[in-house]
């Protein structure tokens, strides 16, 4: 059986094959959801920067696969617009930094700080996490 011919006029038709999926577009990263996961990073490296805290831990080689990211504000950070909108933000700059400057077998968690992880440039945030993957990969643990 031979594939449907592109119409003339370039647009899709009902019964036209999806475009493949793109071999360059990084793995997605997966979400932690267990308490005892953030617990684990808590008891684990740590960094400050100005606009957030990270938590790191590797894991044991059986427990999991690819990088793993867990996001928390407390309402020290605000009302719940404000916790979530600093959320937001962190969830973003997480997938912008993590799959090119996290590790394989790494567990993180990024914590927003009062009035500055919701209200600080975001060129800056993603400054703050990269410097903090880069001392707490530095630091060997």
């Amino acid at each position: 059986m031979t594939p449907p011919e592109a119409p003339v006029d370039g647009k899709n038709q009902p019964g036209d094959m999806p475009p493949a999926a793109s071999v360059c577009a990084p793995e997605p990263l997966t979400v932690l959801r267990k308490r005892s996961d953030f617990l684990k990073a808590a008891r684990a490296c740590r960094q400050g920067t100005s606009s957030m805290m990270v938590q790191a831990r590797k894991r044991a080689p059986d427990e999991a696969n690819g990088i793993r990211v867990g996001f928390t504000c407390s309402k020290k950070v605000g009302n719940a617009v404000a916790r979530n909108r600093a959320k937001r933000r962190l969830r973003e700059a997480a997938r912008a930094v993590l799959p090119v400057n996290g590790q394989d077998g790494w567990d993180y968690v990024l914590i927003g700080r009062a009035e500055v992880t919701a209200t600080r440039p975001f060129d800056l945030m993603l400054a703050d996490l990269r410097y903090a993957l880069r001392k707490i990969h530095g630091a060997g643990t």
